[in-house]
Protein backbone atom coordinates (compact mmCIF):
# COMPACT_ATOMS: atom_id res chain seq x y z
CA UNK A 1 0.00 0.00 0.00
CA UNK A 2 1.19 3.27 -0.77
CA UNK A 3 1.10 6.83 1.33
CA UNK A 4 -1.80 9.47 0.70
CA UNK A 5 -1.22 13.33 1.05
CA UNK A 6 -4.14 15.58 0.76
CA UNK A 7 -3.58 19.28 -0.31
CA UNK A 8 -0.62 20.18 -2.73
CA UNK A 9 0.67 23.02 -0.05
CA UNK A 10 4.04 23.19 1.40
CA UNK A 11 3.07 20.86 4.10
CA UNK A 12 2.16 18.21 1.68
CA UNK A 13 4.63 19.01 -0.61
CA UNK A 14 7.47 18.24 1.62
CA UNK A 15 6.51 15.04 3.15
CA UNK A 16 5.57 13.89 -0.37
CA UNK A 17 8.93 14.66 -1.29
CA UNK A 18 10.76 12.85 1.92
CA UNK A 19 8.65 9.70 1.91
CA UNK A 20 9.19 9.41 -1.92
CA UNK A 21 13.46 9.82 -1.22
CA UNK A 22 12.92 6.73 1.23
CA UNK A 23 11.41 4.99 -1.36
CA UNK A 24 7.63 4.92 -0.96
CA UNK A 25 4.81 5.47 -3.19
CA UNK A 26 2.33 8.54 -2.26
CA UNK A 27 -0.45 9.63 -3.78
CA UNK A 28 -0.70 13.51 -3.67
CA UNK A 29 -4.35 14.74 -3.72
CA UNK A 30 -5.60 18.49 -3.87
CA UNK A 31 -9.26 19.54 -4.74
CA UNK A 32 -8.14 22.67 -6.96
CA UNK A 33 -6.81 22.21 -10.49
CA UNK A 34 -3.25 23.67 -9.33
CA UNK A 35 -0.41 22.63 -6.59
CA UNK A 36 1.25 25.37 -4.15
CA UNK A 37 -2.15 26.08 -2.14
CA UNK A 38 -2.90 29.55 -1.19
CA UNK A 39 0.90 30.04 -1.98
CA UNK A 40 0.05 29.39 -6.04
CA UNK A 41 1.28 31.98 -8.56
CA UNK A 42 0.82 32.21 -12.03
CA UNK A 43 1.41 34.42 -15.30
CA UNK A 44 -1.38 36.76 -15.59
CA UNK A 45 -2.52 35.95 -19.13
CA UNK A 46 -3.29 40.20 -19.92
CA UNK A 47 -0.41 41.64 -18.59
CA UNK A 48 2.32 39.02 -18.30
CA UNK A 49 3.11 40.16 -14.42
CA UNK A 50 3.52 36.91 -11.93
CA UNK A 51 0.59 37.15 -9.94
CA UNK A 52 0.54 35.63 -6.13
CA UNK A 53 -3.37 34.44 -6.72
CA UNK A 54 -4.51 34.37 -3.24
CA UNK A 55 -2.49 37.03 -2.13
CA UNK A 56 0.91 38.19 -1.29
CA UNK A 57 3.72 36.03 0.14
CA UNK A 58 6.66 37.17 1.22
CA UNK A 59 9.41 34.64 2.33
CA UNK A 60 10.96 35.35 5.42
CA UNK A 61 13.01 33.32 7.45
CA UNK A 62 15.19 32.97 10.73
CA UNK A 63 15.56 28.98 9.84
CA UNK A 64 18.85 27.94 7.83
CA UNK A 65 17.45 24.74 7.09
CA UNK A 66 14.66 26.22 5.87
CA UNK A 67 16.07 28.42 3.54
CA UNK A 68 18.50 25.70 2.14
CA UNK A 69 15.73 23.67 1.57
CA UNK A 70 14.02 25.66 -0.62
CA UNK A 71 16.45 26.93 -2.35
CA UNK A 72 17.54 23.49 -3.70
CA UNK A 73 14.12 23.65 -5.48
CA UNK A 74 14.52 27.26 -7.04
CA UNK A 75 16.11 30.31 -7.38
CA UNK A 76 15.34 32.93 -4.60
CA UNK A 77 15.79 36.43 -5.87
CA UNK A 78 16.61 39.24 -2.94
CA UNK A 79 13.56 41.23 -1.84
CA UNK A 80 12.75 43.48 1.20
CA UNK A 81 8.58 43.98 2.20
CA UNK A 82 8.54 47.76 2.24
CA UNK A 83 4.70 48.80 3.06
CA UNK A 84 2.99 51.75 3.39
CA UNK A 85 0.46 52.70 4.75
CA UNK A 86 -3.01 55.82 4.36
CA UNK A 87 -4.55 57.04 7.18
CA UNK A 88 -7.02 60.05 7.00
CA UNK A 89 -5.50 60.69 4.07
CA UNK A 90 -1.97 60.64 4.61
CA UNK A 91 0.85 58.03 3.41
CA UNK A 92 2.97 56.81 5.71
CA UNK A 93 5.37 53.64 6.41
CA UNK A 94 4.59 50.48 8.29
CA UNK A 95 5.68 48.59 10.36
CA UNK A 96 5.60 51.69 12.76
CA UNK A 97 9.23 53.41 12.55
CA UNK A 98 10.99 57.00 13.55
CA UNK A 99 10.06 58.15 10.07
CA UNK A 100 6.29 57.20 10.87
CA UNK A 101 6.34 58.77 14.02
CA UNK A 102 8.20 62.02 12.69
CA UNK A 103 5.80 62.19 10.08
CA UNK A 104 2.58 61.26 12.07
CA UNK A 105 3.34 64.18 15.19
CA UNK A 106 4.95 66.67 12.90
CA UNK A 107 8.36 66.24 14.66
CA UNK A 108 12.04 65.87 14.05
CA UNK A 109 12.57 63.59 17.09
CA UNK A 110 16.05 61.51 17.15
CA UNK A 111 15.62 58.09 18.04
CA UNK A 112 16.13 58.84 22.36
CA UNK A 113 13.77 61.38 21.81
CA UNK A 114 11.06 59.31 20.31
CA UNK A 115 11.16 56.28 22.33
CA UNK A 116 10.69 58.67 25.18
CA UNK A 117 7.77 60.73 23.30
CA UNK A 118 6.18 57.22 22.69
CA UNK A 119 6.69 55.70 26.18
CA UNK A 120 4.53 58.77 27.40
CA UNK A 121 2.01 58.52 24.78
CA UNK A 122 1.58 54.63 25.98
CA UNK A 123 -1.01 53.46 28.35
CA UNK A 124 0.96 52.56 31.24
CA UNK A 125 -1.71 51.42 33.57
CA UNK A 126 -2.04 48.38 31.22
CA UNK A 127 0.87 46.19 33.03
CA UNK A 128 -0.48 42.83 31.91
CA UNK A 129 -2.15 43.56 28.01
CA UNK A 130 -5.30 40.77 28.06
CA UNK A 131 -6.10 41.37 24.13
CA UNK A 132 -5.36 43.59 20.93
CA UNK A 133 -6.28 46.73 21.77
CA UNK A 134 -4.77 46.69 25.43
CA UNK A 135 -1.40 45.66 23.71
CA UNK A 136 -1.44 48.10 21.21
CA UNK A 137 -2.25 51.04 23.76
CA UNK A 138 0.58 49.82 26.06
CA UNK A 139 3.00 49.87 23.31
CA UNK A 140 2.19 52.72 21.43
CA UNK A 141 -0.70 54.64 22.95
CA UNK A 142 -4.12 55.80 21.49
CA UNK A 143 -3.31 58.35 18.43
CA UNK A 144 -0.90 55.72 16.65
CA UNK A 145 -3.17 52.63 17.30
CA UNK A 146 -6.67 54.41 15.95
CA UNK A 147 -4.99 55.59 13.39
CA UNK A 148 -2.76 52.60 11.79
CA UNK A 149 -4.72 49.45 14.18
CA UNK A 150 -7.97 49.93 15.43
CA UNK A 151 -9.72 50.23 11.86
CA UNK A 152 -7.41 47.72 9.65
CA UNK A 153 -7.92 45.22 12.16
CA UNK A 154 -11.77 45.33 12.67
CA UNK A 155 -11.75 45.04 8.70
CA UNK A 156 -8.96 42.32 8.46
CA UNK A 157 -10.61 40.22 11.26
CA UNK A 158 -13.99 41.57 11.50
CA UNK A 159 -13.90 41.48 15.14
CA UNK A 160 -13.29 44.58 18.17
CA UNK A 161 -9.93 44.49 18.94
CA UNK A 162 -10.80 43.88 22.27
CA UNK A 163 -11.60 40.38 21.19
CA UNK A 164 -8.95 39.33 19.66
CA UNK A 165 -5.77 38.05 21.60
CA UNK A 166 -3.01 40.32 22.55
CA UNK A 167 -0.63 37.88 20.59
CA UNK A 168 -1.90 39.15 17.19
CA UNK A 169 -0.24 42.69 18.05
CA UNK A 170 3.15 40.80 19.35
CA UNK A 171 4.16 39.84 16.08
CA UNK A 172 4.46 43.80 14.47
CA UNK A 173 7.58 45.44 15.17
CA UNK A 174 8.05 48.90 16.69
CA UNK A 175 11.38 50.53 15.51
CA UNK A 176 13.36 53.79 16.40
CA UNK A 177 15.09 53.95 13.49
CA UNK A 178 14.25 54.76 9.55
CA UNK A 179 14.60 50.48 9.04
CA UNK A 180 11.07 50.04 6.89
CA UNK A 181 12.04 46.23 6.21
CA UNK A 182 8.73 44.79 7.65
CA UNK A 183 10.42 41.69 8.52
CA UNK A 184 13.71 41.31 11.05
CA UNK A 185 14.58 37.71 9.84
CA UNK A 186 18.05 37.11 8.05
CA UNK A 187 16.68 35.18 4.74
CA UNK A 188 14.15 36.93 2.30
CA UNK A 189 13.73 36.75 -0.98
CA UNK A 190 10.96 35.99 -3.72
CA UNK A 191 11.25 32.68 -5.87
CA UNK A 192 12.43 34.08 -9.59
CA UNK A 193 9.73 31.46 -11.05
CA UNK A 194 7.10 32.08 -8.69
CA UNK A 195 5.88 29.53 -5.89
CA UNK A 196 3.84 26.83 -7.99
CA UNK A 197 7.54 26.43 -9.67
CA UNK A 198 9.20 25.42 -5.96
CA UNK A 199 6.04 23.05 -5.33
CA UNK A 200 6.13 21.65 -9.07
CA UNK A 201 9.93 20.64 -8.33
CA UNK A 202 9.57 19.57 -4.82
CA UNK A 203 7.08 17.28 -6.15
CA UNK A 204 9.04 16.23 -9.96
CA UNK A 205 9.60 12.61 -8.14
CA UNK A 206 8.42 8.90 -10.06
CA UNK A 207 7.43 7.90 -6.89
CA UNK A 208 4.70 10.84 -6.32
CA UNK A 209 1.24 10.68 -8.30
CA UNK A 210 -0.64 13.86 -8.43
CA UNK A 211 -4.13 13.83 -8.65
CA UNK A 212 -5.77 17.62 -8.87
CA UNK A 213 -9.37 18.07 -9.11
CA UNK A 214 -9.99 15.22 -6.63
CA UNK A 215 -11.82 15.49 -3.38
CA UNK A 216 -9.92 12.95 -0.48
CA UNK A 217 -13.65 11.66 0.08
CA UNK A 218 -14.24 10.68 -3.08
CA UNK A 219 -11.09 8.56 -2.82
CA UNK A 220 -11.73 4.66 -2.69
CA UNK A 221 -8.08 3.13 -1.64
CA UNK A 222 -6.71 1.74 1.24
CA UNK A 223 -3.84 3.60 2.37
CA UNK A 224 -0.66 2.60 4.64
CA UNK A 225 -1.25 6.13 6.33
CA UNK A 226 -3.29 9.27 5.42
CA UNK A 227 -0.82 12.60 5.38
CA UNK A 228 -4.16 15.09 6.27
CA UNK A 229 -3.42 19.39 5.14
CA UNK A 230 -7.17 20.57 5.03
CA UNK A 231 -9.25 21.57 7.89
CA UNK A 232 -9.65 19.20 10.73
CA UNK A 233 -13.12 20.17 10.97
CA UNK A 234 -13.86 18.77 7.58
CA UNK A 235 -12.08 15.40 7.77
CA UNK A 236 -14.92 14.71 10.20
CA UNK A 237 -17.45 16.23 8.27
CA UNK A 238 -18.43 19.04 10.70
CA UNK A 239 -19.87 16.84 13.01
CA UNK A 240 -18.94 18.98 16.26
CA UNK A 241 -19.58 22.16 14.46
CA UNK A 242 -17.52 24.55 12.22
CA UNK A 243 -14.47 26.10 13.19
CA UNK A 244 -13.91 30.21 11.78
CA UNK A 245 -11.97 31.37 9.11
CA UNK A 246 -11.62 34.40 7.52
CA UNK A 247 -11.57 34.69 3.49
CA UNK A 248 -10.39 37.27 1.11
CA UNK A 249 -11.99 38.35 -1.93
CA UNK A 250 -10.12 40.38 -4.78
CA UNK A 251 -10.88 43.30 -6.55
CA UNK A 252 -9.05 43.49 -10.10
CA UNK A 253 -6.88 46.98 -11.62
CA UNK A 254 -5.49 46.55 -15.04
CA UNK A 255 -3.81 49.49 -16.34
CA UNK A 256 -0.98 50.67 -17.77
CA UNK A 257 2.26 51.49 -16.43
CA UNK A 258 2.51 51.83 -12.44
CA UNK A 259 -0.82 51.90 -10.41
CA UNK A 260 0.80 53.17 -6.73
CA UNK A 261 4.17 52.44 -7.08
CA UNK A 262 4.71 49.82 -4.36
CA UNK A 263 3.94 46.38 -3.66
CA UNK A 264 1.64 46.73 -0.76
CA UNK A 265 -0.37 49.85 0.66
CA UNK A 266 -2.59 49.20 3.55
CA UNK A 267 -5.91 51.11 3.96
CA UNK A 268 -5.92 51.92 7.77
CA UNK A 269 -9.31 53.90 8.10
CA UNK A 270 -12.44 51.92 8.80
CA UNK A 271 -14.84 53.69 6.31
CA UNK A 272 -12.29 52.16 3.27
CA UNK A 273 -13.94 48.93 3.01
CA UNK A 274 -11.03 47.07 1.78
CA UNK A 275 -7.79 46.11 3.65
CA UNK A 276 -4.95 47.39 0.98
CA UNK A 277 -4.34 46.74 -2.30
CA UNK A 278 -1.53 44.82 -3.57
CA UNK A 279 0.40 45.29 -6.87
CA UNK A 280 2.34 42.46 -8.23
CA UNK A 281 4.67 43.38 -10.64
CA UNK A 282 6.67 44.98 -7.35
CA UNK A 283 6.94 41.51 -6.04
CA UNK A 284 9.41 40.70 -8.33
CA UNK A 285 10.87 44.38 -9.30
CA UNK A 286 13.66 42.63 -11.23
CA UNK A 287 11.10 42.38 -14.30
CA UNK A 288 8.99 45.03 -13.22
CA UNK A 289 10.38 47.54 -15.82
CA UNK A 290 10.18 45.60 -18.71
CA UNK A 291 5.95 44.64 -18.22
CA UNK A 292 4.21 47.13 -20.06
CA UNK A 293 0.69 46.65 -18.04
CA UNK A 294 0.30 46.48 -14.47
CA UNK A 295 -2.54 44.48 -12.19
CA UNK A 296 -3.21 45.10 -8.61
CA UNK A 297 -6.02 43.64 -6.56
CA UNK A 298 -8.13 45.38 -3.77
CA UNK A 299 -8.28 43.00 -0.85
CA UNK A 300 -11.79 42.31 1.08
CA UNK A 301 -11.95 40.30 3.78
CA UNK A 302 -15.04 38.70 5.77
CA UNK A 303 -15.93 35.70 7.11
CA UNK A 304 -15.05 32.43 5.40
CA UNK A 305 -18.65 30.91 4.30
CA UNK A 306 -19.00 27.24 3.81
CA UNK A 307 -17.92 27.37 0.16
CA UNK A 308 -15.36 29.93 0.29
CA UNK A 309 -11.17 29.09 0.58
CA UNK A 310 -10.01 29.34 4.52
CA UNK A 311 -7.43 31.45 4.75
CA UNK A 312 -7.04 32.59 8.09
CA UNK A 313 -7.66 30.59 11.80
CA UNK A 314 -9.66 32.94 13.86
CA UNK A 315 -8.98 31.01 16.72
CA UNK A 316 -11.69 32.86 19.31
CA UNK A 317 -11.20 31.88 23.00
CA UNK A 318 -15.38 30.50 23.10
CA UNK A 319 -13.87 28.50 19.63
CA UNK A 320 -11.79 26.67 21.70
CA UNK A 321 -13.84 23.71 23.48
CA UNK A 322 -15.26 22.58 19.55
CA UNK A 323 -11.51 22.46 18.48
CA UNK A 324 -10.21 20.39 21.75
CA UNK A 325 -12.59 17.92 20.88
CA UNK A 326 -11.86 18.06 17.20
CA UNK A 327 -8.31 17.18 18.45
CA UNK A 328 -9.65 14.43 20.88
CA UNK A 329 -11.67 12.94 17.79
CA UNK A 330 -8.41 12.97 15.78
CA UNK A 331 -6.65 11.43 18.03
CA UNK A 332 -8.67 8.52 18.60
CA UNK A 333 -8.91 8.31 14.63
CA UNK A 334 -6.28 5.56 13.40
CA UNK A 335 -4.23 5.72 10.22
CA UNK A 336 -3.95 9.72 9.74
CA UNK A 337 -1.79 12.66 10.95
CA UNK A 338 -2.95 16.05 10.74
CA UNK A 339 -0.49 19.03 9.65
CA UNK A 340 -0.09 22.63 8.28
CA UNK A 341 -2.47 25.76 9.01
CA UNK A 342 -5.53 24.05 8.19
CA UNK A 343 -4.93 20.78 9.57
CA UNK A 344 -3.88 22.47 13.20
CA UNK A 345 -6.17 25.35 13.03
CA UNK A 346 -3.31 27.51 13.54
CA UNK A 347 -1.86 30.78 11.58
CA UNK A 348 1.67 29.80 10.31
CA UNK A 349 3.82 31.60 7.85
CA UNK A 350 5.24 29.56 4.92
CA UNK A 351 8.80 29.13 6.47
CA UNK A 352 7.24 27.54 9.83
CA UNK A 353 5.07 25.38 7.26
CA UNK A 354 8.27 24.12 6.05
CA UNK A 355 9.86 23.90 9.12
CA UNK A 356 7.09 21.88 11.27
CA UNK A 357 7.26 19.49 8.16
CA UNK A 358 10.82 18.83 7.81
CA UNK A 359 10.86 18.27 11.78
CA UNK A 360 8.04 15.58 11.02
CA UNK A 361 10.18 13.70 8.32
CA UNK A 362 13.05 13.32 10.64
CA UNK A 363 10.27 11.72 13.06
CA UNK A 364 8.79 9.69 10.10
CA UNK A 365 12.23 7.96 9.50
CA UNK A 366 12.48 6.58 12.76
CA UNK A 367 9.25 5.51 12.79
CA UNK A 368 8.87 3.86 9.78
CA UNK A 369 12.19 2.13 9.87
CA UNK A 370 10.65 0.57 13.38
CA UNK A 371 7.46 0.14 12.36
CA UNK A 372 5.83 2.39 15.00
CA UNK A 373 3.14 4.04 15.25
CA UNK A 374 2.76 7.46 13.56
CA UNK A 375 1.43 9.76 15.53
CA UNK A 376 -1.68 11.91 14.74
CA UNK A 377 -0.33 15.35 15.51
CA UNK A 378 3.77 15.74 15.09
CA UNK A 379 2.76 19.24 16.77
CA UNK A 380 0.42 19.92 19.58
CA UNK A 381 -2.31 22.09 18.16
CA UNK A 382 -4.15 22.89 21.39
Amino acid sequence: MRFCIVGAGFSGAVIARHLSEQGYKVLLLDERSHIAGNCHTERDEKTGVMVHCYGPHIFHTADQRVWDYVQRFGKFRPYTNRVKAISQGRLYTLPVNLLTINQFFNKTMSPLEARAFIEEKADKSIQEPKNFEEQALSMIGHELYEAFFHGYTKKQWGLEPKELPAAILKRLPLRFNYDDNYFNHPYQGMPENGYSEIVKNILNSNNIEIRLNTKFEDVEEEFQHVFYTGPIDRYFDFSLGRLGYRTLDFERIETVGDYQGAAVINYCDQQVPFTRISEHKHFAPWEADSLEKTVAFREYSRLAEPKDIPYYPIRLVDEKTMLDNYISLAKNTSGVSFLGRLGTYRYLDMDITISEALKACDQLDDLLSKKLKIPTFFIDPS
